[in-house]
């Protein structure tokens, strides 16, 4: 028997001091990809490189019941202004370690060893996963196409994010 694909909510964080929604590709390249799965974008936002902003978008996201997902892309390279990375594990109650790692074998790939400079992430707050992209478009091409179109489909065998969002927040609830 086969599943039946469950489209998931996504909100949309472009990190950056000079991007706006008209020149956003990164984020653009985000968008057209969930719609293209089939998935719901919930909400669409550009911040400043700032720590703090980030963090409190994050949060904000992760209290509104009608977000699954949020994906950020901008700021997570070695710069002083990218603290993207430090703003997401500032909000995460776990880090998806492997999330980072696998990013980076996808990364090797196609640009060998300058992929040693990400430090893509993702993790889970208030049952709600969050993902930190680098700012390219290639980038998070290589992240939607390799890892998050399969993870974030319910038939994606032999396991897949979606089928334990309803347990992600089970240490809220009253035993």
């Amino acid at each position: 028997m086969s599943k039946e694909f469950i489209p998931v909510r996504i909100a949309v964080l472009t990190v950056s001091d000079t991007r706006e929604l008209a020149d956003d590709r990164s984020g653009q390249v985000l968008v057209d990809r969930i719609a293209e799965a089939g998935h719901t974008l919930t909400d669409r936002k550009i911040i400043r490189d700032e720590r703090i902003e980030i963090a409190d978008q994050l949060r904000a996201w992760c209290a509104d019941d009608a977000i699954d997902v949020v994906i950020s892309t901008g700021g997570t390279g070695l710069t002083g202004r990218d603290v993207t990375v430090e703003a997401h594990r500032d909000v995460y109650e776990k880090e998806i370690d492997a999330f980072g790692t696998v990013f980076t074998i996808v990364s090797m790939q196609k640009i060998g060893t300058s992929a040693v400079q990400s430090r893509a992430t993702g993790g889970v707050a208030n049952g709600t996963y969050l993902f930190a992209l680098p700012g390219s478009p290639g980038a998070c091409k290589d992240a939607w196409d390799e890892i998050l179109v399969k993870q974030l489909d319910y038939r994606h065998k032999p396991c897949n994010f979606v089928e334990i969002m309803p347990r992600l927040d089970e240490h809220l609830r009253r035993k």
